[in-house]
């Protein structure tokens, strides 16, 4: 068993389980703890730092999930292999889906008043402020057409996010900001193709409308199927230019995470293949366990990443406001075409949500909805395991704005829908038989009891004849 020599450092604005893991990370992909090596308990390494065990036990659960060490039953930690290359391989894995039941419904949005709304979700007043503050003090910033690329001041404001909370290094000139990422998908097909890629692989499950709009771009598709580590690195297309689609740090609709190891095969997948990944990173603060899985493209990626980000579930739905982070070459190929384009997200949205970031509002935002939807989700899994475990199962927990379920039930996956429906509840079926998503996020804190037994009433009666 080796032995761990970690600086924290007291003084430092930053959790001590943070600082831990980070030390134990480094020595790992450094190659200074070798793959299968031991690590010391939690207890003699609690004592020889004098880290409390609490402390030290959240260091290894988030490099339990990012994959750098894994438990054993009755052994403690152990190093993963997490620098093995794309040929090496990785041991199978029960795939969670198959590739012929692999994409999710069109309804994916809920548009309906009928559904619930929460307002803790969101304050409105300071985003109000920060609004009010743009057309009062900065005017003539919106007699002018907003930048193709999108507003400086909000791209400034992304990078430095995304430096922080994701590990993304990136200058504001890559960053190009779009409305919504069916838009944001259409400019990556243009450059893919002056790039001579006219091949897509896509997760199965993955999000139909991203796969609808390269379709119809007339490229050709490729579904591969997803295991609980993520994308299958295997059946993934060799010898063939392509753009793989992926989603590693909460696949939607499994939760998967895809662990360091996998990450760096995919990563030389790409550069052995000349090909790209498109990350999208959806999702990815709305983890209620450690702190957010550290993005594909904070990796050494050969500028081999496509980077996908949107405020879509952590702001509120109306704010189509999403970008994406470009490989250098790919943002200068941007910029020469950007003349051919106008921007269609809101000015005075873009320079509102810059200043919300700038004053912290969305930072401590985040903090919040954390909270509060880990709440949530915990209610609702505890409510489900007590009042729906004899026909309800649940497939994922950990993050997001929905759970992944399996209803045992003869009833068609429309009238679980209409019932949800019917309830004010978002429920969206799934191409693989009695799989659901629910979404918990806009059910109120208070009233999810009386919501889901109101739901589990309607789905335990027969189906109409």
């Amino acid at each position: 068993m080796i032995s761990l020599f970690p600086h924290i450092d007291e003084h430092r604005h930053e959790p001590y389980y943070h600082q831990l893991y980070k030390y134990i990370r480094d020595e790992i992909t450094a190659g200074k703890i070798p793959a299968g090596e031991k690590l010391p308990s939690l207890r003699s390494l609690a004592k020889s730092t004098g880290l409390s065990i609490t402390t030290v036990d959240q260091a290894y659960s988030q490099l339990t999930v990012e994959g750098y060490i894994e438990s054993r039953p009755q052994s403690g930690y152990f190093v993963n292999d997490v620098n093995y290359s794309y040929s090496d391989g990785i041991s199978p894995e029960q795939e969670l889906f198959s590739s012929d039941v692999s994409i999710i419904d069109d309804s994916i949005s809920a548009s309906s008043s009928a559904y619930y709304h929460d307002p803790e979700c969101f304050d409105f007043n300071k985003w109000k402020k920060c609004m009010n503050k743009i057309i009062n003090e900065y005017p003539q910033a919106l007699m002018f057409e907003g930048e193709p690329q999108g507003e400086i001041a909000l791209r400034a404001e992304i990078a430095k996010y995304l430096y922080l909370s994701r590990g993304v290094s990136c200058s504001p000139d890559q960053i190009i900001i779009g409305a919504g990422t069916q838009q944001i998908t259409n400019h990556i097909a243009t450059m893919l193709r002056k790039l001579h890629v006219e091949h897509v692989a896509i997760e199965s499950p993955g999000y139909k409308p991203v796969r609808s709009t390269f379709r119809d771009r007339g490229f050709a598709i490729t579904d591969v199927d997803v295991n609980d580590s993520g994308i299958i690195i295997e059946k993934l297309p060799a010898n063939i230019k392509t753009a793989t689609y992926v989603s590693p740090s909460n696949h939607v609709f499994t939760g998967a995470v895809m662990p360091i190891g996998r990450r760096y095969q995919l990563i030389n997948w790409a550069v052995e293949n000349d090909s790209y990944i498109i990350e999208d990173d959806y999702d990815s603060e709305l983890r209620y366990f450690g702190r957010p899985i550290p993005a594909l493209k904070s990796l050494k990626d050969y500028d081999r990443v496509i980077y996908l980000g949107s405020f879509s579930s952590t702001l509120f739905a109306a704010v189509k406001i999403s970008y994406m982070v470009l490989p250098r070459h790919m943002a200068e190929m941007f910029q020469s075409m950007a003349r051919d384009y106008t921007q269609t997200c809101s000015k005075l949205e873009q320079l509102s949500l810059a200043m919300f970031m700038e004053t912290g509002n969305y930072q401590t935002h985040l903090k919040k909805l954390r909270k509060l939807y880990s709440n949530k989700l915990n209610t609702v899994i505890n409510y489900l395991s007590e009042h729906g475990g004899d026909f309800i199962e649940m497939k994922s927990s950990s993050s997001g704005i929905n759970l992944l379920i399996r209803i045992n039930t003869d009833k068609s996956p429309e009238a679980i829908k209409k019932d949800a429906i019917n309830h004010g509840i978002q429920v969206v079926p799934l191409q693989e038989k009695n799989l659901f998503l629910l979404y918990y996020n806009q059910i109120p804190l208070d009233r999810i009891p009386q919501a889901l037994d109101d739901l589990l009433s309607s789905w335990r009666q027969p189906s109409q004849a």
